[in-house]
C-alpha cells in the first residue's frame, strides 16, 4: 500500500475530488492547513496597515491506496490541481509498511 499526501489550492480541492471520484477511489482525509513554498506570500493593506502574509491557505489530502490504483490517484490529483501557476502545490508518496482495520482487526 501507498500513503499520498498531496498540498493544493483550496478553490481546487472540488475538481480534485472529482477526478478521483471518477477513477472510483473514495476513501481521503481533508485539511486545512497554512503553509509557505515557492509563493513567498504576499503584502496586502487592510485598514492603512501594510501587512506581509507569508503562511497561505492550503488544502492537505491524504490517501492510503493500493498499488494498482496509484498512478490513477497521481493523475487524478494533478489533472484537478493544475492551474499552471506557481503554488499549484506538491505531491508526495510514501510506502505503508502495515495497516490494521479498527474494525475488524485485518492486517495487510
Amino acid at each position: 500500500m501507498k500513503l499520498i499526501i498531496a498540498y493544493i489550492r483550496p478553490e481546487m480541492l472540488t475538481p480534485v475530488k472529482q477526478a478521483l471520484y471518477a477513477k472510483g477511489i473514495y476513501a481521503l482525509s481533508v485539511t486545512n492547513i497554512l503553509g509557505s513554498g515557492q509563493q513567498k506570500g504576499y503584502t496586502e493593506t487592510y485598514r492603512g496597515v501594510v501587512m506581509e502574509v507569508n503562511l497561505l491557505k492550503k488544502v492537505r489530502l491524504e490517501l492510503a491506496i493500493t498499488e494498482d490504483k496509484l498512478e490513477g490517484a497521481l493523475e487524478a490529483i494533478q489533472s484537478g490541481a493544475r492551474t499552471g501557476k506557481e503554488g499549484d502545490g506538491v505531491i508526495f508518496v510514501q510506502d505503508i509498511a502495515k495497516t490494521i482495520r479498527v474494525r475488524t482487526g485485518e492486517v495487510k
